[in-house]
């Protein structure tokens, strides 16, 4: 027979003790003998009192010491994705420092209901997949700080994105480029491919349609013509997809000879598929990439991306989030150069 639900006031009638002194053996301990706490933490035990309500204490508190991530995509993509796994490094770190515990949620969950009660507030890195808890985000009562996307009179921690790709590709487009553009989810599909004539998407939010506006006023400066044929949607940042697109985009003719990537995982992805086709890099095509991993620096051919460094915005997140202002923060970037332009 289950035995019925104890709390710390029946505790207290039980032990002949108040009920602050029940809730100090727990939380407290430095107000009680040793002697007399260890009593009272056997005799809970025995009768299958935990202690205090965690919820209901942080309740009272108005804190729980918990701040909850909201990333864009599902967990098992975001802590494989290496971007995300230095983001969440720098935040982790960050919160460590400040005695801070961290909640990760996925970006393709129904709803914020579950966590909204038992968290102080979300850093979101990047716009969730499931648009509703953008909805959800832009009404919550609880503070909210958006990395890699904007909401409305909420703070945020972004780098230029449209200005750090335009930079980039200056560095490699010129008059005669035939330059395609790799793309990471410009339109809602789940396939690779050009974008043709599909509606772009989540196009006011969407830190890959910054890097695309950037590429475009490069190529517009330059003189070279962008078509919405050579610019391809890949829908996640993952080798197989990349791969994929790379080897379709590269069968064009005439082939181009500049791919402007949106992360550095799509753009190393890209070098392997030129290499095996026999390609040379850069002479038969460049290639720049977007985001800053070490993988890029030690490849061969070393690659040419821009620097977010992705740790430190992690801290920079959590730091910002802290200091309780309603700021938007620009982030530093670096263009690094490669071998592969």
């Amino acid at each position: 027979m289950t035995k019925p639900v104890q709390t710390l006031k029946t505790i207290a009638q039980k032990l002949g003790v108040s009920t602050a002194t029940i809730s100090n053996a727990f939380s407290r301990p430095d107000q009680l003998s040793a002697t007399l706490r260890e009593k009272i933490l056997a005799a809970c035990a025995e009768v299958g009192y935990m202690g205090p309500n965690k919820a209901a204490q942080s309740l009272r508190k108005g804190s729980s010491g918990i701040i909850a991530v909201v990333l864009s995509d599902s967990l098992e993509y975001m802590v494989s994705d290496p971007v995300a796994s230095q983001f969440l490094k720098g935040v982790a770190t960050e919160l460590e420092r400040n005695k801070l515990n961290l909640l990760l949620f996925s970006g393709s969950a129904a709803s914020l209901d579950s966590i909204a009660d038992f968290v102080d507030g979300f850093i979101c890195y990047g716009a969730p997949r499931n648009l509703a808890l953008v909805e959800e985000l832009k009404r919550a009562r609880k503070r909210v700080l958006t990395v890699d996307f904007d909401l409305p009179e909420r703070p945020s921690v972004n780098i230029d994105n449209e200005q750090a790709a335009y930079e980039v590709a200056r560095r490699v487009l010129t008059p005669v480029s035939r330059a395609t553009v790799l793309g990471l989810r410009l339109i809602d599909s789940d396939t690779s491919g050009p974008v043709g004539d599909t509606p772009m998407w989540d196009n006011e939010s969407s830190i890959a349609h910054r890097r695309l506006d950037g590429y475009l006023r490069a190529a517009a400066e330059a003189g070279v013509s962008l078509s919405n044929q050579q610019i391809w949607h890949i829908p996640v940042s993952s080798q197989y997809f990349a791969e994929a697109a790379a080897l379709s985009a590269l069968q064009q003719q005439p082939r181009p000879d500049v791919l402007l990537c949106m992360s550095d995982l799509i753009a190393l992805s890209a070098i392997r598929v030129a290499l095996a086709q026999g390609l040379r890099i850069p002479q038969d095509v460049k290639i720049v990439g977007f985001d800053g991993i070490e993988e890029g620096v030690r490849y061969n051919p070393s690659l040419t991306s821009v620097w977010q460094f992705s740790d430190a915005k992690g801290r920079a997140a959590v730091q910002a989030f802290l200091a309780d202002s309603d700021q938007k923060q620009w982030l530093p970037y670096e263009i690094r150069q490669g071998e592969s332009c």
